[in-house]
């Protein structure tokens, strides 16, 4: 009966320890939501007349999506100091929930790829040719898209070169020419051979 209960209290500690860890991921989930709804890339793009909604809308369900981590870590260790079964049968219950809906969220998010994509492409493109259209009035989104993923201008940079990142001008420099070196070792490398 003695290793009957060493084996439970340990598994009781090790629920406690997983949940209190669950709950700290629930709180760095929300931490980071608000942090890159209100502080991060896509803050810059909430300045201009279109936001793009449909990103508020994903931060806001990961931010829901850590506060019911947080209350399952809640409910996990409260189940586990008091070893009460109502309270684990519930943390059961909220887990088989999340798992279910992760899956679900999972084949949404593999189906709607191809929207996503094409909802940023038209917001590029629509700051794209507003910027062509008033190059005075200069043009957040376009500046925020290409610091972000570090390009400038669809075709060509030389358009809308003032919105891109200085720092990219230097590396696109120095591709050329590690390029060319390369290019010129492979080939006298070949005449040897």
């Amino acid at each position: 009966m003695g290793r009957f209960r060493g084996g439970l209290r340990c598994i009781k500690y090790l629920l406690l320890g997983f949940n209190l860890l669950f709950w700290l991921a629930g709180l760095a989930v929300i931490a980071f939501g608000l942090w890159f709804r209100f502080g991060g890339t896509i803050k810059d793009l909430s300045s201009e007349n279109k936001s793009p909604e449909y990103f508020y809308v994903g931060l806001y369900v990961l931010v829901g999506a850590g506060a019911l981590m947080m209350t399952v870590g809640f409910f996990g260790c409260c189940g586990a100091m008091r070893e009460s079964q109502c309270v684990l049968a519930s943390f059961f219950t909220c887990l088989l929930v999340i798992f279910a809906a992760e899956v679900t969220t999972g084949v949404f998010a593999f189906i709607g790829k191809g929207v996503a994509i094409r909802h940023v492409q038209t917001m590029y493109e629509e700051a794209y040719h507003d910027y062509l259209k008033d190059r005075g009035k200069g043009n957040g989104t376009l500046i925020t898209f290409h610091s972000t993923f570090q390009c400038c201008g669809k075709e060509s940079s030389e358009q809308v070169q003032p919105t891109c990142p200085k720092e990219l001008l230097r590396h696109k420099i120095f591709g050329m020419i590690f390029s060319m070196v390369l290019c010129c070792a492979i080939r006298n490398s070949r005449d040897v051979i």
